[in-house]
């Protein structure tokens, strides 16, 4: 896909942005957002936004470049893009609700042990 080099008036960008978000938003659960996302994008454009999100997620978790590189298959200069967006609030924002879903799972398996 090619992306234009023709600019958007200011305020068109903002109107289509915004409803870009509204769409994701109304998207009810995991299998919609799943299907939108497999057709939006082509598969090297998934891998790619997926691995930015799973390198940071691996960066707070205290892995090293080298680890990181050797599972992802990406390179030291993309480790280091990303994990110069780490504080930005997206990506922390994006982390929070990671590590909420890792800790609801922890737990929800530490309960079905207690209650069986």
């Amino acid at each position: 896909m090619r992306i234009s080099k023709n600019k958007l008036n200011d305020s068109l960008k903002k109107e289509i942005i915004r409803t870009f978000f509204q769409t994701i938003d109304d998207l009810k659960g995991t299998d919609e957002i799943e299907t939108f996302f497999k057709n939006f994008f082509n598969d090297a454009e998934l891998e790619t936004y997926s691995k930015r999100l799973a390198i940071a997620y691996w960066l707070k978790k205290g892995r090293s470049y080298e680890n990181i590189k050797n599972n992802l298959m990406v390179s030291s200069a993309t480790i280091a893009t990303v994990e110069k967006l780490v504080g930005s609030e997206g990506f922390k924002l994006a982390l929070k609700k990671m590590e909420a879903e890792e800790w609801a799972n922890v737990w929800s398996e530490k309960i079905k042990k207690f209650v069986k």
